[in-house]
C-alpha cells in the first residue's frame, strides 16, 4: 500500500478511496488485530512520531484516541538524538513567567564595569566587562538567559570582532574582548531579548508549525489549481504526501478534486495571521526593545602596540579546523583567522588558479545563492548554463570548459519560504543530493542550513541536520578525499518578525550545527562570528562579507 507511512492525523481521509485500509482501521479500533495489520500499525508508529506534531494539530479535542494502539517499539536512533539535543536546549533555556514588563531585564538599569582598567591596553590584551543584570524598577535579577551580542570595532579603520558572553546564571554576565589591532576601539553591548522573551521565543517557538501557509499549484489540464500545503496540516480532507520514509522527513499538500498528486508544480509561502505570544510579551519584541545598547556611556578605549611584544608565526589554514569564539576579526573589510593564516584569492586569475579541475556542490538557501552569484559576477570566464528553471531558487550551474571548473547551486529542501513561486519538482534533500554524489579529491560540497527553518519547531532542524551528517559519514566511506564545507547562518535584520525570524532562533541553530559536525573532517566557516564582526545585520551581507567568506572557502580547498 502506498499509504503505509502515512501519519495517523490523515489516515481519516482516505477512507472513502482505500475500503481496505479503512476496514483495517475500523478493525484496529474494535481491537481485532491480526499479524498484517500490526505491520500496518507498526510502519505508521515509525514514521508519526518523528514529526513530533505540536499541541496544536489538536487544539481542543484533547480526548482524541490515536488510531494505533500503543506498542513495544523502541524509538529510533534518530528519534532518540533528537530527544537529547532538544532536553539539552530545553534545560540551557528554562521557562521564565512573568506578569509585567518591569520585571524583565532593562538595559537602561542593568549596570556594567570594566575589570581593571587600563589607560592604554596593548594589543592582544583581553578586556573584560562585569555585567549586573537589572529589572525596570533597578531590582538585580536572580538568574540568567538574556540574549546579549557583544562586539567591538573602529568604523575608521574598517575593524570589528564579536566579543564572549558567559552566563553564571544568577543575573551576572561576563563580557570578554580580544583587542586584536592598534587605535581607538568602541565597545558594544545589546540587548536582544531579556531572559523573558527568551523564553517566551522558545516556547512559541516549539508550539506549532502553522506560522507559514504554503500554496500548491497544481497542473491541470491548461489551468492551474491551488492548495494548501504544509509540513503538518489539520485537516480531515485527503492528501497528496510526499514522503522520504528513509529519512522519515515529510510534506503534504490537499489534494485538489480530480487531479493527481504527481501534477504539483510550483509552491509560494505566506505567513499566517497567527501568534503564540501573548499581547503581553509581545511587548517585549516591539522594536525599541531589541537590541538595546548597555554600555551607552563607555567611551572607547586606546590600543597600543607594545615595545615588547611578539608576533606568533601561525600555520596556514587547513580543513578541519574549528576555532574558539571569536574565531576572527574584521581588520579594514579582511577577515582574519586568529589560529591560522588566511590566503587571499581576490583577484580573478588567483580563483581561476584554484578551481582548475574542481567538482563543487553549493547547497542551502539564498545566503549561499550569493556564492555562485559573486563567482559569476567576478569570474568572467565562467559560463552560466541555462537549465530552464525560473525564480530565484531555480538552479545555477557555471562551467569553464577550458579550465574544468563546474559550480552548481542547489536550494535545499522543505520547509523553503517565500512569497515567490518556485518549481516543486527540483526540491531535494541535502542528505539525498551527497549520496548521489561519487565524490573524489576534486570533488567539493558546500552546504547551509537555517534561516528558512526559524519559522518552525526545532525537531524539523535537528532531523534535518542529523540526516545529512549521515549523508557525510556515508560519503566518507566510499571517498574520504571528498571535501566539505559547512557554512554557517548569518546574523540578519533586528527589524523583522521576532516570533519567526529572531536572531535567537539562528543562535541556536547555528551552535546545533557547529556541536553536530565537529566529529567529522568538515570544515566551518563561522558565518554567525563573521557577520557580528562586520556588523552588518543582514541576511543578505554586503559583497565584501561574502568575498570573505568566499576567501576562506578558497584557503580550505587550495
Amino acid at each position: 500500500l502506498p499509504y503505509l507511512f502515512f501519519p495517523s492525523l490523515l489516515l481519516s481521509s482516505l477512507t472513502s478511496q482505500l475500503s481496505y485500509l479503512s476496514l483495517c482501521l475500523s478493525v484496529l479500533l474494535c481491537g481485532i488485530i491480526d499479524q498484517q495489520q500490526k505491520v500496518i500499525c507498526t510502519k505508521m508508529q515509525i514514521f508519526w512520531p518523528t514529526l513530533d506534531p505540536p499541541i496544536s494539530v489538536y487544539p481542543w479535542d484533547v480526548s482524541r484516541k490515536p488510531l494505533c494502539p500503543k506498542s513495544p517499539i523502541n524509538p529510533s536512533k534518530t528519534d532518540m538524538k533528537i530527544n537529547k539535543v532538544k532536553n539539552h536546549l530545553n534545560r540551557l533555556i528554562p521557562k521564565r513567567s512573568f506578569f509585567n514588563v518591569n520585571t524583565t531585564t532593562s538595559a537602561a538599569h542593568s549596570v556594567a564595569t570594566i575589570l581593571n582598567p587600563k589607560a592604554t591596553y596593548c594589543i592582544g590584551d583581553k578586556l573584560d566587562i562585569l555585567l549586573v543584570a537589572r529589572d525596570y524598577s533597578g531590582q538585580r535579577k536572580k538568574y540568567g538567559g538574556d540574549f546579549l551580542r557583544a562586539r567591538i570595532s573602529s568604523p575608521d579603520l574598517k575593524a570589528g570582532a564579536s566579543g564572549t558572553v558567559t552566563d553564571f546564571n544568577n543575573g551576572t554576565y561576563l563580557i570578554s574582548f580580544i583587542l586584536f589591532w592598534e587605535g581607538r576601539v568602541t565597545l558594544s553591548l545589546l540587548l536582544i531579548h531579556p531572559s523573558e522573551g527568551v523564553s517566551s521565543l522558545w516556547r512559541a517557538r516549539n508550539r506549532g508549525y502553522d506560522k507559514v501557509i504554503f500554496t500548491g499549484q497544481f497542473a491541470n489540464g491548461s489551468s492551474w489549481v491551488f492548495s494548501e500545503c504544509g509540513l503538518v496540516l489539520n485537516t480531515s480532507a485527503e492528501m497528496c504526501p510526499y514522503l522520504d520514509p528513509r529519512d522519515q522527513e515529510a510534506f503534504y499538500c490537499v489534494k485538489p478534486p480530480h487531479v493527481s498528486c504527481e501534477a504539483l508544480a510550483q509552491l509560494k509561502s505566506k505567513n499566517k495571521a497567527i501568534s503564540y505570544l501573548s499581547d503581553l510579551e509581545k511587548s517585549l519584541f516591539i522594536r525599541s526593545n531589541v537590541g538595546v545598547e548597555i554600555l551607552k556611556s563607555f567611551h572607547p578605549v586606546s590600543v597600543s602596540v607594545c615595545s615588547k611584544q611578539t608576533i606568533s608565526l601561525k600555520e596556514k589554514c587547513k580543513p578541519g579546523m574549528w576555532s574558539p569564539v571569536p574565531t576572527g576579526y574584521v581588520w579594514n573589510n579582511v577577515w582574519n583567522l586568529v589560529t591560522c593564516n588566511l590566503s587571499h584569492f581576490h583577484t580573478e586569475t588567483q580563483m581561476n588558479i584554484c578551481l582548475k579541475g574542481k567538482l563543487i556542490y553549493i547547497l542551502g538557501d539564498s545566503t549561499t545563492r550569493q556564492w555562485i552569484e559573486y563567482f559569476i559576477k567576478n569570474i568572467k570566464t565562467l559560463k552560466s548554463i541555462d537549465l530552464h528553471g525560473f525564480g530565484n531558487l531555480r538552479r545555477q550551474l557555471v562551467v569553464d570548459l577550458e579550465r574544468k571548473i563546474y559550480i552548481q547551486w542547489q536550494k535545499h529542501g522543505y520547509p523553503l519560504v517565500g512569497s515567490n513561486s518556485y518549481s516543486a519538482k527540483e526540491n531535494e534533500y541535502i542528505a539525498r543530493v551527497i549520496d548521489r554524489i561519487a565524490g573524489d579529491k576534486n570533488t567539493i560540497i558546500v552546504f547551509s542550513l537555517g534561516q528558512h527553518f526559524r519559522f518552525f519547531p526545532i525537531d524539523l532542524f535537528i532531523r534535518r541536520a542529523i540526516n545529512i551528517h549521515k549523508a557525510i559519514e556515508r560519503l566518507f566511506q566510499r571517498s574520504p578525499e571528498t571535501r566539505v564545507i559547512l557554512k554557517g547562518e548569518n546574523t540578519r535584520e533586528m527589524n523583522d518578525d521576532p516570533e519567526r525570524l529572531s536572531d535567537f532562533h539562528g543562535y541556536i541553530q547555528a551552535h546545533i550545527l557547529k556541536d553536530m559536525f565537529q566529529d567529522l573532517n568538515v570544515s566551518f566557516i563561522d558565518a554567525w562570528d563573521m557577520t557580528i564582526a562586520y556588523g552588518t545585520n543582514n541576511v543578505h551581507p554586503p559583497q565584501y562579507v561574502v568575498r570573505n567568506q568566499i576567501n576562506m572557502f578558497l584557503n580550505y580547498i587550495c
